[in-house]
């Protein structure tokens, strides 16, 4: 079992990304919300994450292996599906949005 879940906002014109910790049957916010292609929320996610020096690093590349899937999803014309279509296809992440 995974210590951490991506959290996505799946919106019209950004998709924002952020990382809880898995904290008993909960979750806990480590980071903020960045958001895409507002800013760079990959390489923001990434400082955040390497600033946390406790989190492994398969744990960093998975989540950023993650945040790349969503960003380049998006980007292909996921952001104009209805959020059902992205729930099927990323089973892994928390999900919401407004489409």
């Amino acid at each position: 079992m995974s210590r951490f879940i991506l959290k996505v906002l799946w919106l019209d014109k950004d998709v924002a990304l952020a990382v809880d910790q898995v904290v008993g049957k909960g979750s806990s916010p480590l980071t903020s919300y960045f958001f895409w292609p507002r800013n760079d929320a990959w390489d923001q996610m990434k400082t955040e994450l390497e600033s946390n020096t406790w989190i492994v690093e398969e744990e960093r590349i998975d989540l950023l292996n993650q945040a790349t899937e969503i960003i380049n999803y998006w980007l292909e014309g996921g952001k104009t599906l209805p959020m059902q279509k992205e729930a099927e296809k990323f089973t892994n992440v928390e999900l919401t949005g407004s489409t």
